[in-house]
């Protein structure tokens, strides 16, 4: 007997929830956005890699439930496209996203 295969309730995030929820507590204890040298020292201190951080925070930002602010106060868009070409070297590092200078939090 087969069973029918059902939806689950909720659709699977494209992101990883772990990371997610790491950063938002980082987030709230700071009091603040938080910048890529909080994730650096997150990665580091978690032995996580950094790339999979960036990752959770670009899926995040794509499905908006977090925002990106330019350093100037801008909060900017970014694309799928955009992500993709970070992707040049199979693994997104430090130098790859360091013009996203500005600041990440949760919506």
């Amino acid at each position: 007997m087969t069973l029918p295969i059902q939806a689950p309730p909720h659709p699977v995030p494209k992101w990883d929830v772990a990371l997610e929820a790491l950063s938002r507590e980082e987030s709230l204890l700071q009091n603040r956005p938080l910048q890529l040298d909080d994730f650096l020292r997150l990665a580091k201190t978690h032995a996580i890699r950094f790339d999979d951080i960036m990752v959770t925070l670009f899926e995040l930002v794509l499905n908006q439930r977090w925002r990106y602010t330019s350093k100037t106060g801008v909060v900017t868009p970014i694309t799928r496209d955009e992500v993709n070409h970070l992707y040049v070297n199979g693994r997104i590092n430090e130098d790859d996203v360091r013009h996203y200078d500005g600041f990440w939090s949760p919506n």
